[in-house]
């Protein structure tokens, strides 16, 4: 772990990211000197109000090697009478992605009704600056906390409705993009991605071939979708619950593809979750079940059969996903049971 005090601001990189050549050069974008005056001047020119903010700590909260990082940059901003707020923006950046179209991607998606004074209450985080040359772009930190972290409360199915319409409202809002996911998509990818389990257990290796086998068959079932701008990597950590507001983050994603995607993914992450956190993967159905509901009221009956197919073929993916967590190898034995069962019809 790296943590260094520089001008009085604390820096701290416990991943090496400087390291991480593949990300861009995170050598500036965690230097002190080099992005103090690069924030001072966005906070200035969106708001001449700022002025005398300084940069007070850099931190590194997040890291996947040769494929993404999250910074932290937290500054202070003086105000009336000797009091001062904190604002922390979060800096982005990942392999062989553009920062300026995704920057500009956010920044659509606010001109598109997910501002921060949504009437609807459903908003992204607002984007602030875009920095092409250190393959960064930032946006505000929201205040609130991860939907995942309140499944487990009282009430937690009541957000179900919203999480639907929040899901409605990325698929009808007209974002433009050149990248698309089709089932032959999510199909390859489990084709990629299931072999490492075998090579991990040779004797599951009948097992999963007979399973890919099966997903291939509920795919080539599956209806062909009017397609739309969808997340493509919606799940429950990607919804930020801030009192009545909520907000929707990551959408590097973010492609033209089946809406059922979206419900699907969203469904098989809480069951996953369910699983891992109580042993027991109906746990949290309380809000499964009215998140089914709402969605099919809101984009139709219709995709009933698509959403319910996408929730299997991504609770596969799950088997692949246990093994690269150690706290979760455990449950690698049990999602193949798990799949199995749900994909017998298909076998």
């Amino acid at each position: 772990m790296s943590t260094a005090f520089l001008d009085k601001v604390r820096v701290e990189d416990p991943f090496n990211v400087t390291a991480d050549t593949a990300l861009g050069d995170m050598v500036q974008a965690l230097r002190p000197a080099e992005m103090e005056p690069r924030l001072v001047a966005v906070l200035l020119d969106r708001d001449p109000g700022v002025r005398g903010a300084s940069l007070r700590e850099i931190r590194v909260v997040r890291h996947k090697v040769g494929r993404r990082c999250l910074i932290e940059y937290c500054l202070e901003i003086p105000r009336g009478n000797g009091s001062s707020q904190e604002l922390t923006l979060i800096g982005k950046a990942r392999a062989n992605h553009r920062p300026d179209t995704v920057y500009a991607r956010q920044q659509a998606l606010t001109a598109a009704g997910f501002g921060e004074d949504s009437a609807d209450g459903i908003s992204v985080p607002d984007a602030v600056a875009c920095f092409p040359d250190l393959n960064l772009w930032l946006q505000h930190k929201v205040p609130g906390h991860p939907l995942g972290s309140l499944l487990h409360s009282q009430g937690a199915e009541c957000l179900a409705a919203r999480v639907a319409e929040a899901a409605c409202k990325v698929h009808r809002c007209g974002v433009p993009t050149r990248r698309t996911h089709t089932m032959a998509d999510e199909v390859r990818i489990l084709r990629e991605r299931l072999p490492a389990v075998s090579q991990m257990e040779p004797r599951w290796t009948g097992r999963i071939d007979r399973l890919l086998a099966a997903c291939e068959r509920l795919a080539s079932l599956t209806p062909l979708p009017i397609s739309t701008g969808i997340h493509r990597d919606f799940y429950q950590d990607q919804v930020i619950v801030s009192g009545e507001r909520i907000y929707l983050i990551d959408f590097d994603l973010y492609c033209i593809g089946d809406p059922a995607v979206d419900a699907g993914n969203f469904l098989a992450h809480v069951e996953e979750q369910a699983l891992r956190e109580t042993g027991d993967s109906r746990a949290y159905d309380g809000f499964r079940r009215p998140l089914v509901d709402a969605y099919l009221k809101l984009a139709g009956a219709d995709q009933a059969a698509s959403v319910d197919a996408y929730a299997r073929l991504t609770l596969v993916r799950h088997i692949y996903l246990s093994t690269l967590f150690q706290e979760r190898r455990h449950l690698t034995p049990v999602l193949l049971d798990m799949c199995e069962s749900r994909l017998a019809a298909w076998y």
